[in-house]
């Protein structure tokens, strides 16, 4: 009997002294979303934050930067993507909190629009200093942390980088580069196992659409050309409905976009492109542009496709997605 009590006394204080070595419970992972303060950016960091991931939430004003940092999971870091020393400071910051970085999510953005030949150099250079250097400058400045976590980039890009319209051009110019971006930097990272997505909303409600209408406005009331106005007048009576007290946007709010982005940055196998819109209608009109380009080049093309061999491609394409790497092997070897 004494001896059985010794024995389980030894079995105990061994247990009791053994070092644990219970696995720690996982940090969560790390995202960074410019432009998070409104609409698509702080929709995506909301939920994000809800799903248990960590979001610092880029931000440029002390009042929103204190708002974000009340929300559980986000930390506000103030990020303009413009100013390449607020950059610099965001990645030191976060490099030194240790967490890493898995995910970065370029969102902050603004609209201009205005036709071509009469649009301002000022207003050309506003664009694409935010949507196409800003996007440039943060990815080069943080793309070291992403390849250390072989994590994930997401752009998000727009409709406008597939299709364009009047007054649409000068912005739509920033989208098309970022899809170029988008799918160049995809190839060049894979080799260091990042995944880089682009993301293509249609129109959703976000403050983005207020501001393009309040500067297109006091462009309107100073002396704009008669062929500014007669392009302009469909969009400018928009904005005035738009800019009233009162005003309820029909445009729903923007959470299938972070849906979409939550997909890009934890989904196994991430999509290159994620077009989200909110009708079908809207879908259509961007397939229906896709499909114009495919028929103008591939009509009375030297080297142009038929009808029934751009549905072979179809095919192809699709047993490529399910793992046929060799699905394009006798096309690419053609002369």
């Amino acid at each position: 009997m004494h001896r059985k009590i010794v024995v389980a006394t030894v079995l105990c204080l061994a247990h009791c002294l053994m070092p644990s070595f219970a696995a720690e419970p996982e940090e969560p992972k790390a995202v960074l979303i410019t432009g998070a303060t409104t609409g698509i950016g702080r929709v995506a960091a909301e939920r994000l934050a809800a799903n248990g991931y960590f979001v610092y939430a880029g931000a440029r004003k002390a009042k929103d930067i204190d708002e974000l940092n009340k929300i559980e999971n986000i930390q506000a870091i103030r990020l303009d993507v413009t100013i390449q020393d607020e950059i610099d400071a965001a990645v030191e910051q976060i490099r030194k909190e240790g967490r890493g970085l898995w995910g970065l999510v370029n969102n902050a953005g603004v609209n201009v629009v205005g036709p071509l030949i009469e649009f301002s150099d000022e207003d050309f250079d506003f664009l694409f200093d935010v949507n196409v250097r800003g996007v440039f400058s943060v990815t080069k400045a943080f793309a070291p942390l992403i390849i250390e976590s072989q994590g994930r980039i997401v752009n998000i890009s727009s409709v406008s980088g597939i299709g364009t319209g009047s007054a649409y051009g000068p912005y739509s110019m920033t989208k098309h580069a970022i899809e170029a971006f988008t799918d160049a930097l995809a190839e060049e990272m894979e080799g260091v196992d990042v995944s880089v997505s682009a993301v293509e909303p249609g129109n959703f409600s976000s403050a983005i659409g207020l501001t393009r209408c309040k500067r297109m406005l006091a462009k309107a009331d100073a002396a704009a050309s008669q062929y500014w106005a007669d392009l302009m007048k469909e969009h400018i009576d928009y904005c005035k409905e738009r800019v009233a007290p009162g005003y309820k946007s029909t445009a729903p709010e923007p959470h299938a976009v972070a849906e979409a982005i939550e997909h890009a940055l934890f989904a196994d196998v991430p999509k290159d492109h994620y077009l989200v819109v909110p009708s079908r209608g809207a879908a259509g009109w961007i397939t229906w542009s896709l499909v114009g380009d495919l028929l103008d080049f591939n009509t009375d093309a030297e080297y142009g496709f038929s009808r029934d061999e751009i549905i072979d491609l179809m095919d192809r394409e699709i047993a490529f997605r399910a793992g046929d790497e060799n699905a394009f092997d006798d096309l690419m070897n053609e002369d």
